[in-house]
C-alpha cells in the first residue's frame, strides 16, 4: 500500500535524490525522455535538507521506499539553484500576492509506478499540506516535456506564461 507523508528523515531525503539521479537527461535514452519526460534539476543532499526544513516534501512510500515525490520550494530558495532564479524573477512579474505561493520545485515518479494516479495525489497533499498563509502552488515545466506538460494540464494547472531562458523554453504554471 502507498502511504503519501511528508518527509522526515536523511534516509527518505537520499531516496528522493536516488530517485532524481534515474530521471535526469544525463541518465535516460532519448526514447525515454520522449515517453517518460525528466528531470531539469539535480539537488544536493544538503539544499533538499533546507528545503525540507522550511516546508516538508511530500513523498509516496511503498514498503519504506520513496517511489515518487513532490518538492516544496518556499520562495526564499529563489536564489539557491542557479536554472531556478529566471523562474521566480518571471513569478514576481506576474503574481499579485507574492508571500501566498509555494514553488513546486519537482516532480518524480518511479517508472513501475507511473499512471497509478501518483501524481495527482502527490499534489493533492502538497496543497494539503501547504503553510499557513500559503493558498497556491507555482511550478514551470520545460516546454519540451510534453509528458509532464499533460499530466500538469490534466489535474487543473494552466498557464501564467511563456518564456525563454537558458536556451530553453518554459512554462510557466500555476495550481488552479
Amino acid at each position: 500500500m502507498i502511504v503519501y507523508k511528508q518527509a522526515s528523515t536523511t534516509q527518505e531525503l537520499e531516496q528522493i535524490l536516488a530517485l532524481q539521479q534515474q530521471n535526469l537527461p544525463k541518465n535516460l535514452s532519448q526514447s525515454d525522455i520522449i515517453k517518460d519526460g525528466f528531470l531539469s534539476v539535480e539537488h544536493s543532499l544538503e539544499l533538499l535538507k533546507e528545503m525540507n526544513d522550511m516546508c516538508q516534501h511530500i513523498i509516496a512510500v511503498e514498503n519504506e521506499k520513496v517511489v515518487g515525490y513532490a518538492l516544496c520550494m518556499h520562495p526564499t530558495f529563489s536564489e539557491s539553484i542557479e536554472i531556478l532564479k529566471p523562474m521566480f524573477y518571471e513569478i514576481n512579474k506576474v503574481v499579485k500576492n507574492k508571500g501566498n505561493y509555494m514553488v513546486m520545485g519537482q516532480i518524480c515518479i518511479a517508472k513501475t509506478y507511473r499512471g497509478k494516479g501518483l501524481f495527482r495525489k502527490l499534489y493533492a497533499n502538497m496543497k494539503a499540506f501547504l503553510p499557513e498563509g500559503f493558498d497556491t502552488i507555482i511550478t514551470e515545466v520545460d516546454a519540451k516535456n510534453q509528458r509532464s506538460m499533460d499530466a500538469h494540464r490534466a489535474i487543473g494547472f494552466v498557464e501564467l506564461k511563456n518564456y525563454r531562458s537558458d536556451g530553453k523554453e518554459w512554462s510557466l504554471i500555476v495550481m488552479q
